[in-house]
Protein backbone atom coordinates (compact mmCIF):
# COMPACT_ATOMS: atom_id res chain seq x y z
CA UNK A 1 0.00 0.00 0.00
CA UNK A 2 3.05 2.29 0.69
CA UNK A 3 4.55 1.29 -2.38
CA UNK A 4 1.43 2.41 -4.24
CA UNK A 5 0.79 6.11 -2.26
CA UNK A 6 4.69 6.53 -3.26
CA UNK A 7 4.29 5.68 -7.23
CA UNK A 8 0.84 8.24 -7.40
CA UNK A 9 2.86 11.05 -4.84
CA UNK A 10 5.48 10.32 -7.94
CA UNK A 11 3.67 10.52 -10.62
CA UNK A 12 1.49 13.78 -9.39
CA UNK A 13 4.67 15.64 -8.74
CA UNK A 14 5.57 14.60 -12.46
CA UNK A 15 2.80 15.43 -14.14
CA UNK A 16 3.02 18.61 -11.90
CA UNK A 17 6.15 19.24 -13.66
CA UNK A 18 5.48 18.72 -16.96
CA UNK A 19 2.83 21.18 -16.80
CA UNK A 20 4.68 23.60 -14.74
CA UNK A 21 7.71 23.59 -17.60
CA UNK A 22 5.22 23.96 -20.43
CA UNK A 23 3.78 27.10 -18.93
CA UNK A 24 7.70 28.29 -18.48
CA UNK A 25 8.45 27.46 -22.45
CA UNK A 26 5.29 28.73 -23.65
CA UNK A 27 6.04 32.13 -21.38
CA UNK A 28 10.02 32.33 -22.49
CA UNK A 29 9.01 32.23 -26.04
CA UNK A 30 6.12 35.14 -25.91
CA UNK A 31 9.19 36.70 -23.33
CA UNK A 32 11.64 36.30 -26.49
CA UNK A 33 9.25 37.86 -29.09
CA UNK A 34 7.88 41.03 -27.08
CA UNK A 35 11.84 41.26 -25.53
CA UNK A 36 13.88 40.50 -29.30
CA UNK A 37 11.21 42.18 -31.48
CA UNK A 38 12.78 38.96 -34.36
CA UNK A 39 11.62 35.54 -34.65
CA UNK A 40 15.19 33.88 -34.30
CA UNK A 41 15.23 33.39 -30.46
CA UNK A 42 11.63 32.55 -29.99
CA UNK A 43 12.17 29.56 -32.66
CA UNK A 44 15.29 28.54 -31.02
CA UNK A 45 13.77 27.70 -27.91
CA UNK A 46 11.05 25.65 -30.04
CA UNK A 47 14.31 23.54 -31.53
CA UNK A 48 15.95 22.98 -27.68
CA UNK A 49 12.47 22.25 -26.45
CA UNK A 50 12.09 19.13 -28.32
CA UNK A 51 15.81 17.78 -27.87
CA UNK A 52 14.27 14.74 -27.02
CA UNK A 53 13.29 13.59 -31.03
CA UNK A 54 17.06 13.74 -31.43
CA UNK A 55 18.20 11.88 -28.14
CA UNK A 56 18.36 8.53 -30.13
CA UNK A 57 20.38 6.74 -31.94
CA UNK A 58 21.04 8.43 -35.59
CA UNK A 59 18.83 5.99 -37.23
CA UNK A 60 16.54 6.53 -35.42
CA UNK A 61 16.10 10.57 -36.32
CA UNK A 62 13.76 10.56 -38.99
CA UNK A 63 11.23 8.51 -37.32
CA UNK A 64 11.14 10.22 -34.46
CA UNK A 65 10.89 13.83 -37.08
CA UNK A 66 7.95 11.89 -38.37
CA UNK A 67 6.09 11.19 -35.34
CA UNK A 68 6.55 14.55 -33.70
CA UNK A 69 6.02 16.65 -37.43
CA UNK A 70 2.18 17.62 -35.90
CA UNK A 71 4.18 19.12 -33.09
CA UNK A 72 6.66 20.58 -34.46
CA UNK A 73 4.10 22.32 -37.08
CA UNK A 74 1.82 23.62 -34.07
CA UNK A 75 5.12 25.14 -32.36
CA UNK A 76 6.91 26.93 -35.05
CA UNK A 77 2.78 28.13 -36.04
CA UNK A 78 2.46 29.64 -33.00
CA UNK A 79 6.30 31.35 -33.02
CA UNK A 80 4.54 33.06 -36.41
CA UNK A 81 1.63 34.38 -34.61
CA UNK A 82 3.00 35.71 -32.14
CA UNK A 83 5.26 37.64 -34.18
CA UNK A 84 2.77 38.78 -36.97
CA UNK A 85 0.37 39.73 -33.78
CA UNK A 86 0.35 43.33 -33.18
CA UNK A 87 -1.27 43.73 -29.77
CA UNK A 88 -0.06 41.84 -26.53
CA UNK A 89 -3.81 40.96 -25.74
CA UNK A 90 -3.97 38.95 -29.44
CA UNK A 91 -0.31 37.53 -28.37
CA UNK A 92 -1.11 36.54 -24.63
CA UNK A 93 -4.67 34.68 -26.11
CA UNK A 94 -1.84 32.23 -28.69
CA UNK A 95 -0.01 31.63 -26.02
CA UNK A 96 -3.00 30.38 -23.87
CA UNK A 97 -3.56 28.22 -26.55
CA UNK A 98 -0.52 26.80 -26.91
CA UNK A 99 -0.63 26.06 -23.54
CA UNK A 100 -3.47 24.33 -23.93
CA UNK A 101 -2.21 22.53 -26.93
CA UNK A 102 0.91 21.26 -25.12
CA UNK A 103 -0.64 20.34 -21.78
CA UNK A 104 -4.06 19.04 -22.60
CA UNK A 105 -4.67 17.82 -26.73
CA UNK A 106 -1.05 16.94 -27.33
CA UNK A 107 -0.35 14.30 -24.74
CA UNK A 108 -3.48 12.57 -25.80
CA UNK A 109 -3.22 9.34 -28.10
CA UNK A 110 -6.89 8.18 -28.87
CA UNK A 111 -7.84 8.28 -32.14
CA UNK A 112 -10.28 11.40 -31.70
CA UNK A 113 -7.35 13.37 -29.88
CA UNK A 114 -4.89 12.65 -32.91
CA UNK A 115 -8.15 13.52 -35.24
CA UNK A 116 -7.63 16.66 -33.27
CA UNK A 117 -4.38 16.90 -33.37
CA UNK A 118 -4.14 17.14 -37.20
CA UNK A 119 -6.81 19.19 -37.78
CA UNK A 120 -5.19 22.03 -35.42
CA UNK A 121 -1.83 21.18 -36.90
CA UNK A 122 -3.39 21.87 -40.54
CA UNK A 123 -5.23 25.04 -39.58
CA UNK A 124 -2.33 26.73 -37.33
CA UNK A 125 0.44 25.80 -40.02
CA UNK A 126 -1.89 27.32 -42.98
CA UNK A 127 -3.29 30.10 -41.17
CA UNK A 128 0.85 31.14 -40.08
CA UNK A 129 2.09 30.30 -43.64
CA UNK A 130 0.03 32.61 -45.73
CA UNK A 131 0.15 34.98 -43.25
CA UNK A 132 3.75 35.72 -43.99
CA UNK A 133 4.35 34.12 -47.31
CA UNK A 134 3.13 36.48 -49.57
CA UNK A 135 6.22 38.01 -51.35
CA UNK A 136 8.32 34.12 -51.07
CA UNK A 137 8.68 32.06 -54.22
CA UNK A 138 5.66 30.19 -54.93
CA UNK A 139 8.10 27.31 -54.65
CA UNK A 140 8.89 27.17 -51.39
CA UNK A 141 5.27 27.91 -50.89
CA UNK A 142 4.35 24.30 -52.20
CA UNK A 143 6.95 22.55 -50.44
CA UNK A 144 6.06 23.58 -47.28
CA UNK A 145 2.54 22.61 -48.22
CA UNK A 146 3.42 19.95 -49.09
CA UNK A 147 5.36 19.21 -45.42
CA UNK A 148 1.91 19.83 -43.97
CA UNK A 149 0.15 17.86 -45.91
CA UNK A 150 2.21 14.89 -45.44
CA UNK A 151 2.58 15.88 -41.48
CA UNK A 152 -1.39 15.98 -40.73
CA UNK A 153 -1.88 13.39 -43.31
CA UNK A 154 0.50 10.70 -41.83
CA UNK A 155 -0.58 12.07 -38.07
CA UNK A 156 -4.24 10.84 -38.77
CA UNK A 157 -3.55 7.34 -40.87
CA UNK A 158 -1.24 6.43 -37.75
CA UNK A 159 -4.50 7.29 -35.20
CA UNK A 160 -6.24 4.82 -37.73
CA UNK A 161 -3.25 2.09 -37.71
CA UNK A 162 -2.95 2.14 -41.57
CA UNK A 163 -0.38 0.18 -42.97
CA UNK A 164 -0.08 1.76 -46.22
CA UNK A 165 0.73 5.22 -44.09
CA UNK A 166 3.32 6.38 -46.12
CA UNK A 167 2.30 6.32 -49.50
CA UNK A 168 -0.83 7.86 -48.25
CA UNK A 169 0.68 10.46 -46.60
CA UNK A 170 2.79 11.45 -49.69
CA UNK A 171 -0.71 11.53 -51.71
CA UNK A 172 -1.75 13.80 -48.78
CA UNK A 173 0.96 16.43 -49.41
CA UNK A 174 0.65 16.36 -53.45
CA UNK A 175 -3.21 17.14 -52.76
CA UNK A 176 -1.97 19.77 -50.18
CA UNK A 177 0.80 20.76 -52.77
CA UNK A 178 -1.91 21.86 -55.44
CA UNK A 179 -3.92 23.60 -52.72
CA UNK A 180 -0.72 25.73 -52.33
CA UNK A 181 0.16 26.27 -55.56
CA UNK A 182 -3.57 27.61 -56.03
CA UNK A 183 -4.11 29.82 -53.31
CA UNK A 184 -0.84 31.21 -53.62
CA UNK A 185 -1.86 33.24 -56.41
CA UNK A 186 -4.99 34.36 -54.97
CA UNK A 187 -4.65 34.90 -51.19
CA UNK A 188 -7.59 36.02 -49.30
CA UNK A 189 -7.60 37.08 -45.82
CA UNK A 190 -10.65 37.74 -43.05
CA UNK A 191 -9.63 40.49 -40.28
CA UNK A 192 -13.31 40.27 -39.01
CA UNK A 193 -12.45 36.35 -38.23
CA UNK A 194 -9.13 37.45 -36.98
CA UNK A 195 -8.48 39.97 -33.71
CA UNK A 196 -5.93 42.68 -33.45
CA UNK A 197 -2.99 41.69 -36.53
CA UNK A 198 -3.99 38.15 -36.90
CA UNK A 199 -5.69 38.44 -40.21
CA UNK A 200 -7.10 34.31 -41.16
CA UNK A 201 -6.41 33.32 -44.51
CA UNK A 202 -9.22 31.82 -46.73
CA UNK A 203 -7.14 28.89 -47.55
CA UNK A 204 -6.73 27.36 -43.63
CA UNK A 205 -10.47 27.52 -43.68
CA UNK A 206 -11.61 25.46 -47.02
CA UNK A 207 -8.83 23.06 -46.24
CA UNK A 208 -9.39 22.61 -43.17
CA UNK A 209 -13.43 21.77 -43.74
CA UNK A 210 -12.41 19.93 -46.61
CA UNK A 211 -9.93 17.69 -44.52
CA UNK A 212 -12.99 17.16 -42.40
CA UNK A 213 -14.82 15.50 -44.86
CA UNK A 214 -11.87 13.51 -46.02
CA UNK A 215 -11.63 12.07 -42.92
CA UNK A 216 -15.35 11.35 -42.45
CA UNK A 217 -15.29 9.43 -45.77
CA UNK A 218 -11.68 7.71 -44.64
CA UNK A 219 -13.39 6.70 -41.28
CA UNK A 220 -16.76 5.08 -43.18
CA UNK A 221 -14.33 2.89 -45.49
CA UNK A 222 -12.28 1.70 -42.93
CA UNK A 223 -15.36 0.80 -40.62
CA UNK A 224 -18.23 -0.12 -43.30
CA UNK A 225 -15.53 -1.04 -45.98
CA UNK A 226 -17.93 1.24 -48.12
CA UNK A 227 -18.87 4.65 -49.59
CA UNK A 228 -22.58 5.83 -48.82
CA UNK A 229 -23.38 9.64 -49.31
CA UNK A 230 -26.09 9.25 -47.18
CA UNK A 231 -23.13 8.96 -43.97
CA UNK A 232 -20.83 11.94 -45.10
CA UNK A 233 -24.14 14.11 -46.14
CA UNK A 234 -24.18 16.25 -43.22
CA UNK A 235 -19.80 16.98 -42.66
CA UNK A 236 -20.09 17.45 -47.19
CA UNK A 237 -22.87 20.26 -47.06
CA UNK A 238 -21.35 21.90 -43.98
CA UNK A 239 -17.90 21.80 -45.81
CA UNK A 240 -19.56 23.13 -49.66
CA UNK A 241 -21.60 25.89 -47.39
CA UNK A 242 -18.36 26.94 -45.98
CA UNK A 243 -16.48 27.12 -49.18
CA UNK A 244 -19.08 28.92 -51.08
CA UNK A 245 -19.90 31.22 -48.49
CA UNK A 246 -16.29 32.39 -48.41
CA UNK A 247 -15.80 32.45 -52.00
CA UNK A 248 -18.59 34.02 -53.42
CA UNK A 249 -20.20 35.94 -50.43
CA UNK A 250 -16.71 37.24 -48.31
CA UNK A 251 -14.76 38.76 -50.98
CA UNK A 252 -15.95 41.96 -51.09
CA UNK A 253 -15.63 44.58 -48.71
CA UNK A 254 -13.02 44.46 -45.44
CA UNK A 255 -11.38 41.86 -46.61
CA UNK A 256 -7.77 41.84 -47.70
CA UNK A 257 -5.74 40.33 -50.58
CA UNK A 258 -2.44 39.62 -49.32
Amino acid sequence: MELLKQGKRRSLISESMYIILNIVLAAAILAAVIISEVIWPALLLVFLSKWRVLAVRPRFWMANIQANLVDFMVSISTVVLLFTATSWIMQVIITVLYVGWLVILKPQSKKLAMVWQAGVALFASTTALFTVSYHWWASVVVLLMIVIGYGVTRHVLAAYGEKHHTLYSMIGGLFMAEFGWFFYHWTVAYPQFGMMGIKIPQVAIILTAVAFVLERIYNMYIHKHKFQLSDIALPLVLAISVAIFLLIFRNGPGVNSF
